[in-house]
């Protein structure tokens, strides 16, 4: 059997190759196209059982199979995977485009709405008819005949364009390597990155040192190098990425000039004014006015403490290192300097103190209390030997189990991010779980894939993480957990399906605030050479600093936000031409002369590796990760208080109660009736003010 075919199970990552995509896809299509001619004939009635669950039930195996596929193509994008990938993608999103404009079946998902059956069907199995008859519309269901074929052929070449834009940006990240054989050059750089840059080096015989443009070799270069030239090449390489500047075959400049002209008129053939409008009707936000004066409200409270930031950091340089101006590619180096300076402490001290046996420990430790489960080792066929497998039981049945690839390699792609394998629902009457899971007789339980891209291990020593890896690590646990927790029975709505897009970052950025509480880093440390935990003196230190440099973080995710909402509220032709990145990059830089308080050098490149919005789910949406840290904030403030009088934020009850009402109903409601089910009330922004030091005017020493 074609392994990408049994869904016995879990993925057969031991025996799929490339050779087996087309076959199994192809098949898949053409078994899901007979279904749905079946179920779109008049004679097969418009009822749950006898339409709706059959369809999901077909869909289900395709969307499997392909979400393995497309899993690969993430985590070893080598040449046969991506050739395998690329050679299927049109077939799948012309698939998916037909179905979305079957005005057979959207008839029928309209006749069961207003028929007596659907009074009786549960509160989630209506919300998934209204979920369906809104994607239907936005599929172009309702297009004149004539005009499905280019609708159709939007949809394809924006799959092809997206898959291409995040191709390049790897490629370009993979072909940049700053090659060093004179120590004075990496003074400053921390020992153990220099030990993997010399290991990368010498992979390819070459003498001295190799870095790159991945986060966990560039990062810290920027952090620690005292070498200013050094620094400004990094910085130059990294910021034109992909773009015009560099090699013409990983220029993703056509590319976002195509994009942003395809989603145009996606949007004007569905009588919307721009992309903006069509990317919200699924989401919690009402209009792209709303957005905008969202983002302007919170860059406005912030703006007073990003200016504080860089007059300080300005003032700092000047004093300690004779810098009359500071460039881009000084900024992370000597905000390092200010932060040992001012706190007496570095980053590179705390990540000793981190490291992944001790972290994952503490990690779980988290999820156990919070959530009454236990997370325990597994086994299970896996991509790449780095890669481990966990499985998570309450009161000793199964609930869930997830893949955690932590390393960042040449063929995986940037970032971090969860994805599912497998869903939770309810299975069909007589179908049982697979033998010796321990999963619930007739549920299927969920499975999840966690990618990050930290460091390996060095030598014999497991691998560290900075604070702000274990921070990028729990937001991964957060999205992981909202699908392994669902308690949903309906596929469609189960775990992270169905929740508005503006609400899905709300777990995930919730289960960030742990990072900075003392019961849990107490212990989640232990230093990696004396086995000490973490000095209270030193998280002291930590805390003090947590809210560094705070005003300008804000902005800068501001900045992102507001530019791609923009981007996207601009009709066809009125900011887009020939020229088409240099009109993106004005866009932008009216941006930054709107929000940001630091202009990067005008040869910068953004837009080319901003993947969120071009390779990724984010267009018009980028705006939801500060949308749903409002949020966030405002659920943690729960656990502050509930804290205060048990002692500990790692309150059980509230726990529970967080559970149940967002983590466990998924998709299944609103996020905005789920959110006021846990907190008793509206969502205020004044935990979100709080967190980030913001409560009071910058310098005054309340809260800043």
């Amino acid at each position: 059997m074609n392994p990408l075919l049994d869904f016995s199970g879990l993925p057969r990552f031991d025996a799929i190759t490339p050779e087996h995509v087309a076959p199994a896809i192809g098949q898949l299509l053409e078994e899901n196209r007979a279904l749905i001619e079946r179920l779109a004939n008049p004679a097969t009635p418009a009822t749950w059982i006898g339409f709706v669950a059959p369809l999901t039930d077909g869909g289900e195996r395709l969307g499997r199979a392909w979400g393995i596929v497309g899993h690969l193509h993430a985590v070893n994008d080598v040449p046969p995977w991506r050739e395998a990938y690329n050679a299927m993608l049109p077939e799948v999103t012309r698939f998916y485009a037909e179905l979305g404009q079957n005005l057979a079946l959207f008839a029928k998902y309209k006749a069961l709405r207003e028929s007596p059956e659907f009074s009786a069907l549960t509160a989630t199995q209506r919300r998934i008819i209204e979920n369906d008859i809104r994607d239907f519309r936005l599929s172009g269901a309702e297009l004149p005949e004539e005009q499905k074929p280019r609708f159709q052929a939007i949809q394809e070449e924006l799959a092809a364009l997206g898959a291409k834009f995040s191709e390049n940006l790897l490629d370009a990240t993979n072909a940049y390597g700053e090659y060093i054989t004179d120590t004075a050059l990496i003074a400053g750089i921390p020992d153990d990155v220099c030990q993997t840059a010399r290991a990368a080096a010498e992979k390819e015989g070459k003498p001295g040192w190799k870095f790159t443009l991945h986060a966990p070799s560039y990062v810290p270069l920027m952090q620690y190098a005292d070498n200013r030239e050094l620094r400004a090449r990094m910085y130059r390489a990294y910021g034109t990425r992909a773009s015009e500047q560099g090699r013409a075959e990983f220029d993703n400049s056509p590319l976002i000039e195509k994009i942003l002209k395809l989603r145009a008129e996606e949007a004007q053939m569905l009588g919307y004014a721009n992309y903006a409008e069509v990317s919200l009707v699924p989401k919690m936000a009402e209009s792209p006015g709303q957005v905008a004066a969202f983002l302007r409200e919170i860059a406005a409270k912030a703006r007073p403490f990003a200016e504080q930031d860089v007059a300080e950091l300005g003032e700092f340089a000047r004093g300690a290192f004779g810098m009359t101006s500071l460039e881009s590619w000084d900024l992370a180096w000597a905000s390092e300097k200010l932060k040992q300076a001012r706190y007496a402490f570095s980053d590179e001290e705390v990540k000793q103190y981190l490291p992944e046996p001790q972290v994952l420990q503490g990690l779980f430790r988290v999820i156990e209390k919070l959530f009454e489960v236990t997370i325990e080792a597994d086994q299970a066929p896996v991509w790449h030997p780095a890669v481990r497998f966990f499985r998570i039981l309450r009161q000793g049945q199964m609930v869930g189990q997830f893949y955690l690839d932590l390393y960042a390699r040449d063929e995986k792609r940037g970032g971090a991010w969860m994805d599912e394998a497998i869903t939770r629902r309810k299975l069909a009457a007589g179908t049982c779980a697979p033998e010796g899971t321990g999963a619930p007789e007739g549920i299927q339980t969920p499975v999840a894939y966690l990618n990050c891209n930290f460091s390996g291990p060095v030598g014999d020593n497991p691998a560290c993480f900075t604070h702000d890896e274990v921070i990028t690590l729990f937001h991964e646990c957060g999205h992981g957990l909202h699908h392994l927790l669902s308690q949903v029975d309906e596929l469609p709505v189960s775990g992270i399906h169905g929740v508005e897009w503006d609400a899905v970052e709300l777990p995930s950025q919730f289960m960030e605030n742990f990072c900075w509480e003392w019961e849990v880093l107490s212990g989640m440390t232990r230093h990696v050479d004396s086995g000490e935990a973490l000095p209270r003196s030193l998280y002291d230190k930590m805390l003090a600093a947590k809210n560094f440099q705070s005003g300008l973080a804000m902005l800068r995710q501001i900045e992102f936000a507001l530019f791609d909402l923009l981007l996207h509220l601009c009709p066809r032709g009125s900011v887009h031409s020939p020229s088409e990145s240099k009109n993106v990059m004005d866009l932008l830089n009216e941006v930054r002369r709107e929000v940001a308080v630091f202009i990067p050098p005008p040869w910068q490149r953004f837009p080319h590796s901003f993947s969120h919005i071009f390779g990724g789910g984010y267009a018009a949406g980028y705006y939801s990760y500060k949308w749903a840290e409002v949020l966030s904030a405002d659920a943690y403030a729960a656990f502050e208080e509930s804290g205060k009088q048990s002692g500990s934020v790692l309150d059980a009850a509230t726990g529970a109660r967080f559970w149940r009402e967002i983590l466990a109903v998924g998709g299944s409601r609103p996020a905005m009736e789920s959110f006021r089910a846990f907190r008793g009330r509206e969502p205020s922004v004044d935990a979100l003010l709080r967190h980030n030091g913001m409560t009071s005017s910058p310098g005054s020493g309340v809260g800043a």
